[in-house]
Protein backbone atom coordinates (compact mmCIF):
# COMPACT_ATOMS: atom_id res chain seq x y z
CA UNK A 1 0.00 0.00 0.00
CA UNK A 2 0.86 3.52 -1.23
CA UNK A 3 -0.19 7.08 0.60
CA UNK A 4 -2.99 6.64 -2.98
CA UNK A 5 -4.65 5.59 0.12
CA UNK A 6 -5.05 9.60 2.40
CA UNK A 7 -5.70 7.23 5.19
CA UNK A 8 -2.64 5.36 5.72
CA UNK A 9 -0.62 5.35 8.96
CA UNK A 10 2.91 4.28 9.81
CA UNK A 11 4.37 3.69 13.12
CA UNK A 12 7.65 4.33 14.40
CA UNK A 13 8.81 1.04 12.76
CA UNK A 14 7.55 1.59 9.20
CA UNK A 15 4.83 -0.71 9.89
CA UNK A 16 0.68 0.40 8.03
CA UNK A 17 -1.78 0.68 9.84
CA UNK A 18 -3.24 -1.72 7.44
CA UNK A 19 -1.21 -4.62 8.57
CA UNK A 20 -1.37 -3.61 11.99
CA UNK A 21 -5.13 -3.87 11.59
CA UNK A 22 -4.48 -7.55 9.84
CA UNK A 23 -2.85 -8.38 12.97
CA UNK A 24 -4.74 -7.27 15.89
CA UNK A 25 -8.54 -7.07 14.31
CA UNK A 26 -9.01 -9.88 11.13
CA UNK A 27 -6.38 -12.93 12.30
CA UNK A 28 -9.85 -13.43 15.37
CA UNK A 29 -11.65 -14.19 11.99
CA UNK A 30 -8.62 -15.92 10.26
CA UNK A 31 -7.89 -19.87 11.06
CA UNK A 32 -6.40 -21.54 8.22
CA UNK A 33 -4.62 -23.94 10.61
CA UNK A 34 -5.46 -26.66 12.75
CA UNK A 35 -8.06 -24.21 14.97
CA UNK A 36 -9.72 -23.89 11.86
CA UNK A 37 -11.21 -27.55 11.44
CA UNK A 38 -13.12 -27.29 14.71
CA UNK A 39 -15.05 -24.35 13.59
CA UNK A 40 -15.61 -25.08 10.07
CA UNK A 41 -17.35 -28.53 11.47
CA UNK A 42 -19.64 -26.52 14.10
CA UNK A 43 -20.45 -24.85 10.69
CA UNK A 44 -21.30 -27.43 7.95
CA UNK A 45 -23.16 -29.59 11.11
CA UNK A 46 -25.14 -26.29 11.98
CA UNK A 47 -26.10 -26.04 8.38
CA UNK A 48 -26.94 -29.48 7.68
CA UNK A 49 -29.17 -29.48 10.46
CA UNK A 50 -30.87 -26.50 9.39
CA UNK A 51 -32.48 -27.62 6.05
CA UNK A 52 -34.77 -29.92 8.21
CA UNK A 53 -37.51 -31.09 4.87
CA UNK A 54 -36.43 -28.55 2.59
CA UNK A 55 -34.48 -29.12 -0.70
CA UNK A 56 -31.35 -27.19 0.20
CA UNK A 57 -29.30 -26.24 3.20
CA UNK A 58 -27.46 -23.32 1.65
CA UNK A 59 -27.29 -20.28 -1.02
CA UNK A 60 -23.85 -20.53 -2.83
CA UNK A 61 -23.25 -17.47 -4.85
CA UNK A 62 -21.08 -18.03 -8.05
CA UNK A 63 -19.74 -15.51 -9.82
CA UNK A 64 -17.24 -17.49 -11.68
CA UNK A 65 -14.13 -16.41 -10.27
CA UNK A 66 -11.44 -18.40 -8.43
CA UNK A 67 -13.14 -18.31 -4.54
CA UNK A 68 -16.70 -18.70 -5.61
CA UNK A 69 -15.42 -21.85 -7.87
CA UNK A 70 -13.00 -23.18 -5.40
CA UNK A 71 -15.64 -23.45 -2.54
CA UNK A 72 -18.19 -24.79 -4.98
CA UNK A 73 -15.81 -27.63 -5.27
CA UNK A 74 -15.23 -27.84 -1.38
CA UNK A 75 -19.08 -27.72 -0.47
CA UNK A 76 -19.31 -30.73 -2.88
CA UNK A 77 -16.78 -32.60 -1.08
CA UNK A 78 -19.03 -31.32 2.17
CA UNK A 79 -22.18 -32.96 1.04
CA UNK A 80 -23.86 -29.92 1.59
CA UNK A 81 -27.05 -29.73 -0.72
CA UNK A 82 -26.78 -25.60 -2.27
CA UNK A 83 -29.06 -23.82 -4.38
CA UNK A 84 -26.52 -22.20 -6.55
CA UNK A 85 -27.28 -18.16 -7.87
CA UNK A 86 -25.27 -16.60 -10.57
CA UNK A 87 -26.60 -13.04 -11.17
CA UNK A 88 -25.90 -12.35 -15.02
CA UNK A 89 -25.73 -8.16 -14.54
CA UNK A 90 -24.74 -8.33 -18.75
CA UNK A 91 -20.99 -8.23 -18.02
CA UNK A 92 -20.18 -11.68 -18.03
CA UNK A 93 -16.97 -12.76 -19.78
CA UNK A 94 -17.67 -15.72 -22.28
CA UNK A 95 -14.61 -17.44 -20.09
CA UNK A 96 -16.50 -16.81 -16.68
CA UNK A 97 -19.85 -18.45 -18.31
CA UNK A 98 -17.88 -21.39 -19.31
CA UNK A 99 -16.26 -21.93 -15.85
CA UNK A 100 -19.79 -21.79 -14.50
CA UNK A 101 -21.11 -24.30 -16.71
CA UNK A 102 -18.22 -27.11 -15.84
CA UNK A 103 -18.40 -26.38 -12.24
CA UNK A 104 -21.90 -26.69 -12.07
CA UNK A 105 -21.78 -29.80 -14.51
CA UNK A 106 -19.10 -31.26 -11.94
CA UNK A 107 -21.10 -30.57 -8.90
CA UNK A 108 -24.51 -31.78 -10.30
CA UNK A 109 -25.85 -28.05 -8.20
CA UNK A 110 -28.65 -26.87 -9.21
CA UNK A 111 -28.30 -23.59 -10.69
CA UNK A 112 -30.84 -20.69 -10.88
CA UNK A 113 -29.49 -17.73 -12.84
CA UNK A 114 -30.77 -14.31 -12.23
CA UNK A 115 -30.29 -12.20 -14.98
CA UNK A 116 -31.07 -8.41 -14.05
CA UNK A 117 -32.79 -5.95 -16.48
CA UNK A 118 -30.48 -4.23 -18.41
CA UNK A 119 -32.16 -1.42 -19.01
CA UNK A 120 -32.33 -0.74 -15.15
CA UNK A 121 -28.56 -1.84 -14.91
CA UNK A 122 -26.77 0.67 -17.62
CA UNK A 123 -29.31 3.49 -16.20
CA UNK A 124 -27.75 2.65 -12.99
CA UNK A 125 -24.47 2.61 -14.50
CA UNK A 126 -24.37 5.54 -16.15
CA UNK A 127 -26.17 7.45 -12.82
CA UNK A 128 -22.92 6.39 -11.14
CA UNK A 129 -20.19 7.08 -13.73
CA UNK A 130 -22.06 10.37 -13.70
CA UNK A 131 -22.12 10.46 -10.09
CA UNK A 132 -18.18 11.02 -9.92
CA UNK A 133 -17.56 8.72 -6.88
CA UNK A 134 -15.14 5.47 -7.39
CA UNK A 135 -16.83 2.65 -6.71
CA UNK A 136 -18.83 1.61 -9.89
CA UNK A 137 -19.00 -1.46 -8.71
CA UNK A 138 -21.81 -0.92 -6.32
CA UNK A 139 -24.60 -1.67 -9.40
CA UNK A 140 -23.41 -5.12 -9.62
CA UNK A 141 -22.37 -5.82 -6.49
CA UNK A 142 -24.89 -5.15 -4.52
CA UNK A 143 -27.56 -6.88 -6.67
CA UNK A 144 -25.32 -9.94 -6.05
CA UNK A 145 -25.58 -9.53 -2.77
CA UNK A 146 -29.37 -8.74 -2.64
CA UNK A 147 -30.20 -11.83 -5.21
CA UNK A 148 -28.85 -13.69 -2.97
CA UNK A 149 -30.72 -12.72 -0.10
CA UNK A 150 -33.80 -12.51 -1.53
CA UNK A 151 -33.38 -16.05 -2.95
CA UNK A 152 -32.60 -17.19 0.51
CA UNK A 153 -35.85 -15.78 2.19
CA UNK A 154 -38.12 -17.12 -0.60
CA UNK A 155 -36.94 -20.57 -0.70
CA UNK A 156 -36.73 -19.95 3.39
CA UNK A 157 -32.60 -21.04 3.83
CA UNK A 158 -30.89 -19.53 6.38
CA UNK A 159 -27.31 -19.59 5.52
CA UNK A 160 -25.68 -17.57 2.59
CA UNK A 161 -22.27 -19.27 1.79
CA UNK A 162 -20.28 -16.79 0.08
CA UNK A 163 -16.10 -17.11 -0.97
CA UNK A 164 -15.42 -14.00 0.16
CA UNK A 165 -11.92 -14.37 2.73
CA UNK A 166 -9.62 -13.02 4.48
CA UNK A 167 -6.57 -14.61 2.90
CA UNK A 168 -7.26 -13.04 -0.35
CA UNK A 169 -9.09 -9.51 0.76
CA UNK A 170 -7.16 -8.95 4.54
CA UNK A 171 -6.83 -5.85 3.45
CA UNK A 172 -9.03 -3.37 1.74
CA UNK A 173 -8.82 0.42 2.61
CA UNK A 174 -12.17 1.97 3.51
CA UNK A 175 -11.10 5.73 1.96
CA UNK A 176 -11.29 4.08 -1.83
CA UNK A 177 -14.60 2.66 -1.35
CA UNK A 178 -17.90 3.30 0.16
CA UNK A 179 -20.22 0.06 0.92
CA UNK A 180 -21.62 -1.89 -1.85
CA UNK A 181 -24.80 -2.68 0.60
CA UNK A 182 -25.55 1.04 0.87
CA UNK A 183 -29.29 1.01 -0.61
CA UNK A 184 -29.72 4.63 0.33
CA UNK A 185 -26.36 5.76 -1.31
CA UNK A 186 -27.47 3.64 -4.53
CA UNK A 187 -31.00 5.19 -4.74
CA UNK A 188 -29.82 8.70 -4.11
CA UNK A 189 -27.68 8.64 -6.85
CA UNK A 190 -29.57 6.81 -9.45
CA UNK A 191 -32.61 9.38 -8.03
CA UNK A 192 -30.21 12.42 -9.16
CA UNK A 193 -29.01 10.95 -12.33
CA UNK A 194 -30.80 8.30 -13.30
CA UNK A 195 -33.51 8.68 -16.15
CA UNK A 196 -36.05 5.41 -15.71
CA UNK A 197 -37.46 3.99 -12.45
CA UNK A 198 -35.81 1.17 -10.96
CA UNK A 199 -38.72 -1.48 -10.92
CA UNK A 200 -37.00 -4.59 -11.24
CA UNK A 201 -33.79 -4.03 -9.85
CA UNK A 202 -34.16 -5.17 -5.98
CA UNK A 203 -32.08 -3.30 -3.14
CA UNK A 204 -31.44 -4.49 0.32
CA UNK A 205 -32.09 -1.55 3.26
CA UNK A 206 -29.98 -0.81 6.12
CA UNK A 207 -32.87 -2.61 8.94
CA UNK A 208 -33.17 -5.79 6.37
CA UNK A 209 -29.42 -6.27 6.10
CA UNK A 210 -28.05 -5.07 9.80
CA UNK A 211 -31.12 -5.91 11.98
CA UNK A 212 -34.15 -8.31 10.19
CA UNK A 213 -32.18 -11.00 8.21
CA UNK A 214 -29.90 -11.42 10.82
CA UNK A 215 -31.59 -11.23 14.31
CA UNK A 216 -35.36 -11.65 13.23
CA UNK A 217 -34.74 -14.52 10.42
CA UNK A 218 -31.83 -15.64 11.73
CA UNK A 219 -29.77 -15.50 8.78
CA UNK A 220 -26.28 -15.84 8.05
CA UNK A 221 -23.72 -15.10 5.56
CA UNK A 222 -20.75 -17.50 6.12
CA UNK A 223 -17.44 -17.51 4.51
CA UNK A 224 -15.70 -21.16 4.99
CA UNK A 225 -12.56 -20.48 3.44
CA UNK A 226 -11.99 -18.06 6.59
CA UNK A 227 -11.37 -21.75 8.56
CA UNK A 228 -9.30 -23.48 6.32
CA UNK A 229 -5.52 -23.13 4.35
CA UNK A 230 -6.37 -21.14 1.51
CA UNK A 231 -3.76 -20.53 -1.14
CA UNK A 232 -5.03 -18.78 -4.19
CA UNK A 233 -2.86 -20.51 -6.59
CA UNK A 234 -3.51 -24.16 -5.35
CA UNK A 235 -6.93 -23.28 -5.68
CA UNK A 236 -6.76 -22.42 -8.97
CA UNK A 237 -4.69 -25.45 -10.05
CA UNK A 238 -7.04 -27.81 -8.15
CA UNK A 239 -9.83 -26.34 -10.23
CA UNK A 240 -7.87 -26.03 -13.53
CA UNK A 241 -6.73 -30.08 -12.47
CA UNK A 242 -10.67 -31.10 -11.70
CA UNK A 243 -12.89 -29.21 -13.50
CA UNK A 244 -10.73 -27.37 -16.79
CA UNK A 245 -11.18 -24.12 -15.63
CA UNK A 246 -9.59 -21.44 -17.38
CA UNK A 247 -7.99 -18.78 -15.52
CA UNK A 248 -8.39 -15.35 -15.83
CA UNK A 249 -5.66 -12.89 -16.78
CA UNK A 250 -6.57 -10.20 -13.92
CA UNK A 251 -8.43 -10.85 -10.60
CA UNK A 252 -12.12 -10.21 -11.21
CA UNK A 253 -11.52 -10.50 -15.32
CA UNK A 254 -14.75 -12.78 -14.72
CA UNK A 255 -16.66 -9.58 -15.47
CA UNK A 256 -16.01 -7.15 -18.68
CA UNK A 257 -17.37 -4.16 -16.22
CA UNK A 258 -15.12 -5.11 -13.49
CA UNK A 259 -11.68 -5.33 -15.55
CA UNK A 260 -12.37 -2.06 -17.09
CA UNK A 261 -13.20 -0.45 -13.60
CA UNK A 262 -10.42 -1.51 -11.63
CA UNK A 263 -7.14 -1.60 -14.44
CA UNK A 264 -8.04 1.48 -15.69
CA UNK A 265 -11.18 3.81 -14.65
CA UNK A 266 -9.84 3.62 -11.22
CA UNK A 267 -5.92 3.98 -11.35
CA UNK A 268 -6.71 6.87 -14.53
CA UNK A 269 -9.11 8.56 -12.73
CA UNK A 270 -8.25 8.71 -8.85
CA UNK A 271 -5.00 7.24 -8.82
CA UNK A 272 -6.08 3.41 -7.19
CA UNK A 273 -4.47 0.62 -8.31
CA UNK A 274 -6.78 -2.98 -6.85
CA UNK A 275 -3.59 -4.67 -7.14
CA UNK A 276 -1.75 -2.87 -4.35
CA UNK A 277 -4.70 -3.83 -1.80
CA UNK A 278 -4.84 -7.63 -3.57
CA UNK A 279 -1.13 -8.10 -3.58
CA UNK A 280 -0.75 -6.61 0.41
CA UNK A 281 -3.67 -8.98 1.52
CA UNK A 282 -1.17 -11.65 -0.12
CA UNK A 283 1.48 -10.60 1.46
CA UNK A 284 0.52 -10.66 4.85
CA UNK A 285 -1.70 -14.21 4.49
CA UNK A 286 2.25 -15.37 3.65
CA UNK A 287 1.05 -16.10 -0.50
CA UNK A 288 4.18 -13.48 -1.78
CA UNK A 289 6.85 -11.55 -0.45
CA UNK A 290 6.95 -7.89 -1.05
CA UNK A 291 9.92 -8.08 -3.35
CA UNK A 292 7.44 -10.25 -5.58
CA UNK A 293 4.64 -7.57 -5.58
CA UNK A 294 6.68 -5.24 -6.41
CA UNK A 295 7.84 -7.15 -9.34
CA UNK A 296 3.83 -7.02 -10.51
CA UNK A 297 3.10 -3.55 -9.92
CA UNK A 298 5.51 -2.87 -12.14
CA UNK A 299 4.14 -4.64 -14.92
CA UNK A 300 1.42 -2.49 -16.96
CA UNK A 301 -2.43 -3.61 -15.77
CA UNK A 302 -3.37 -3.31 -19.56
CA UNK A 303 -2.02 -4.55 -22.94
CA UNK A 304 -2.64 -1.06 -24.98
CA UNK A 305 -4.48 -3.38 -27.96
CA UNK A 306 -6.45 -5.01 -24.90
CA UNK A 307 -7.41 -1.84 -23.58
CA UNK A 308 -8.86 -0.23 -27.22
CA UNK A 309 -10.77 -3.49 -27.70
CA UNK A 310 -12.33 -3.21 -24.07
CA UNK A 311 -13.33 0.35 -24.55
CA UNK A 312 -14.71 -0.34 -27.58
CA UNK A 313 -17.08 -3.09 -26.06
CA UNK A 314 -17.61 -0.91 -22.93
CA UNK A 315 -19.20 2.05 -24.54
CA UNK A 316 -21.09 0.16 -27.14
CA UNK A 317 -22.45 -1.57 -24.18
CA UNK A 318 -23.86 1.30 -22.81
CA UNK A 319 -24.41 3.30 -25.70
CA UNK A 320 -22.00 6.43 -25.18
CA UNK A 321 -19.14 7.68 -27.60
CA UNK A 322 -15.58 7.31 -26.33
CA UNK A 323 -16.03 11.24 -25.99
CA UNK A 324 -18.41 10.73 -22.98
CA UNK A 325 -16.57 8.03 -21.59
CA UNK A 326 -13.13 10.49 -21.57
CA UNK A 327 -15.47 13.05 -19.85
CA UNK A 328 -16.22 10.76 -17.01
CA UNK A 329 -12.47 10.46 -16.43
CA UNK A 330 -12.11 14.10 -16.12
CA UNK A 331 -14.74 15.01 -14.49
CA UNK A 332 -14.14 16.94 -10.62
CA UNK A 333 -13.77 13.85 -8.23
CA UNK A 334 -16.73 13.05 -6.27
CA UNK A 335 -16.71 10.75 -2.64
CA UNK A 336 -20.11 8.71 -1.90
CA UNK A 337 -20.30 11.04 1.14
CA UNK A 338 -21.70 14.32 -0.97
CA UNK A 339 -24.20 11.72 -1.45
CA UNK A 340 -27.08 10.50 1.25
CA UNK A 341 -25.78 7.60 2.54
CA UNK A 342 -26.56 5.37 6.12
CA UNK A 343 -23.30 6.21 7.54
CA UNK A 344 -25.63 7.31 10.57
CA UNK A 345 -27.39 4.74 10.87
CA UNK A 346 -24.31 2.74 10.70
CA UNK A 347 -22.37 4.30 13.56
CA UNK A 348 -25.49 4.41 15.81
CA UNK A 349 -25.78 0.82 15.07
CA UNK A 350 -22.07 0.42 15.52
CA UNK A 351 -22.33 2.49 19.58
CA UNK A 352 -25.32 0.19 20.32
CA UNK A 353 -23.55 -2.99 19.09
CA UNK A 354 -20.58 -1.85 21.27
CA UNK A 355 -22.19 -1.21 24.39
CA UNK A 356 -24.32 -4.36 23.88
CA UNK A 357 -21.19 -6.32 23.81
CA UNK A 358 -19.59 -4.74 26.92
CA UNK A 359 -23.10 -5.87 28.48
CA UNK A 360 -23.12 -9.37 28.10
CA UNK A 361 -19.28 -9.97 27.81
CA UNK A 362 -19.08 -11.19 24.13
CA UNK A 363 -18.82 -10.03 20.68
CA UNK A 364 -22.05 -9.46 18.80
CA UNK A 365 -21.15 -10.44 14.96
CA UNK A 366 -24.19 -11.91 13.73
CA UNK A 367 -24.39 -9.68 10.33
CA UNK A 368 -21.66 -9.75 7.59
Amino acid sequence: MDTSDPEIRFDSTGVCNHCRNFDSLKRASWFPGPEGQPRLQTLLDTIRASKGKREYDCILGLSGGIDSSYLALKVREWDLHPLVVHVDAGWNSELAVANIERLVSHCSFDLHTHVVDWEEMRDLHLSFLRSGIPNQDVPQDHIFFASLYHFAMRNGIRYILSGGNLSTEGIFPTSWHGSAMDAINLRSIHTRFGERPLRNYKTIGFFDYYIWYPFFRRMRTARPLNFMPYIKSHALQELVDTVGFKPYARKHGESLFTKVFQNHFLPTRFGFDKRRPHLSSLIVSGQCTREQAIIELSKPLYDPLDLANDLDFFCKKLRISRAEFDGFLMAPLRSHTDYPHFGTRYRLLKSVQSVAQRMIGRQLSNYS
